[in-house]
């Protein structure tokens, strides 16, 4: 008699967890390809499939941890794992900012081939209820967050990471979508707050349709403290309107320490802030210095700015153009350069620039490692010396790495 045949199932693959990796998910490594499996620790012996293939790289799904980490904790959120924000809420929070630091003098070494600072300093505060903007979507009824990677809306009762008063405008925003005045076309919109006031901005509407004046006052006699079109938040003993479409730092905790970083060093008779947004660095670098000057692209910010150097007293020389525009034809009578750019950093040509006007300092706020380690590569090779590096956590628990450089004209 023949015995039947039994295909018993594969195992599912499994890897080690090497390191975290910038991006929010830990490395390991599968029949030489690179594996990067979200909400994994150091350590971890992790099941997985795959989500996707890439050239010797794969995104995976973690199914099961036969060996978890003494480092684990749980989560501060019921959202955690499905909601796209976070990333890093199943470590304690001094576990987080060691490994960002680690991932911050990794990426400058791979990256921009230059050795960081044997101390990264670290400027750091409370790691929940510290977002003052969260931008939420909106679908079937349902209020949240997207998930990673997906247009799945994940409906959310309250952000632990959000504001006090962002959660209160959120949970208003709730009870008013179950009224029939509630335009259902409305795919998403930002709750921008200092505590005291709560700007409403809609962002994107189903076909661009457009929103009665009637709305938006109803926001406001829901919401307290509503605010049409503005806020003005304070930050480092000063006062800023902040207008919708402004850009304008999300820590309310790390502002002033923020400020006091970005600033560290500087001195001379001539400033220059790039990519200054509604003038955060630029107002007090003109109470620093006899001239100051600032870039910004936005129409929206350069307005701003202007009406806050106007409430400071201040006589601020404001460009509404590109930093790459100006500093294109700039002459080089600029003692302190502050740059804060977006997360493609500043580039090649904006860098170029900088070495030909040669300021005595440069500071750097930057968002994305990789791109900070590419300009530094191009900076100190053209004459920069490399003064200090200060990690800011001004996005706790995600993956996130806020940073300020110090660099010198070297002769």
């Amino acid at each position: 008699m023949e015995q039947e045949e039994t295909n018993s199932p594969e195992p599912a693959p499994e890897i080690e967890i090497e390191k975290w990796v910038y991006g929010g998910a830990g490395l390991g490594r599968w029949n030489g390809q690179v594996v990067l499996a979200p909400f994994t620790l150091p350590g971890e012996r992790v099941c997985f499939e795959v989500d996707r293939k890439r050239a010797g790289l794969l995104n995976v799904r973690v199914t099961g941890r036969s060996i978890s980490s003494p480092d684990r904790i749980e989560p501060g959120c019921q959202y955690f794992g499905r909601c796209g924000g976070c990333h890093y809420q199943h470590a304690p929070y001094e576990f987080q900012v060691e490994r960002k630091r680690e991932i911050l003098a990794e990426t400058l070494r791979r990256v921009g081939k230059i050795q960081p600072p044997a101390d990264i300093g670290l400027i750091q505060a409370e790691p929940w209820g510290y977002r003052n903007r969260s931008q939420f979507h909106l679908a079937n009824g349902e209020i949240g967050y997207l998930a990673a990677g997906s247009h799945k809306l994940v409906h959310i009762e309250e952000c632990p990471i959000s504001s006090p008063k962002l959660n209160e405008a959120l949970r208003t925003l709730r009870r008013m979508m179950k009224d029939r005045r509630w335009p259902g076309f409305i795919r998403s919109l930002e709750l921008f707050t200092n505590e005291t006031e709560t700007m409403v901005n809609v962002m994107d509407t189903e076909g661009g349709k457009r929103l009665a004046r009637s709305f938006f006052d109803w926001c406001a006699a829901g919401i307290r403290g509503a605010a049409a079109g503005e806020i003005t938040y304070a930050a480092g003993g000063e006062r800023f309107r902040v207008s919708h479409g402004a850009f304008f730092q999300v820590n309310r905790f790390l502002l002033d320490a923020l400020i006091g970083a970005a600033l560290e060093g500087a001195g001379g008779a001539r400033a220059l802030d790039l990519y200054a947004g509604a003038g955060l660095f630029t107002i007090p670098l003109a109470r620093r210095f006899a001239k100051a000057a600032a870039v910004e692209s936005s129409a929206q910010a350069v307005r701003d700015l202007e009406a806050n150097a106007a409430t400071a007293g201040l006589a601020i020389e404001a460009h509404r153009m590109s930093s790459e525009q100006f500093l294109e034809t700039a002459m080089a009578d600029w003692d302190f350069v502050l740059a804060d750019p977006p997360r493609t950093g500043l580039g090649a040509k904006a860098v170029e620039h900088l070495l030909r006007l040669k300021p005595a300092r440069l500071n750097i706020v930057s968002c994305d490692p990789a791109t900070l380690a590419r300009d530094l590569n191009q900076l100190t090779a053209g004459g920069y010396r490399l003064e200090g590096l200060t990690l800011i956590d001004l996005f706790p628990q995600t993956f996130h790495i806020e940073s300020v450089v110090r660099l010198s004209r070297v002769g």
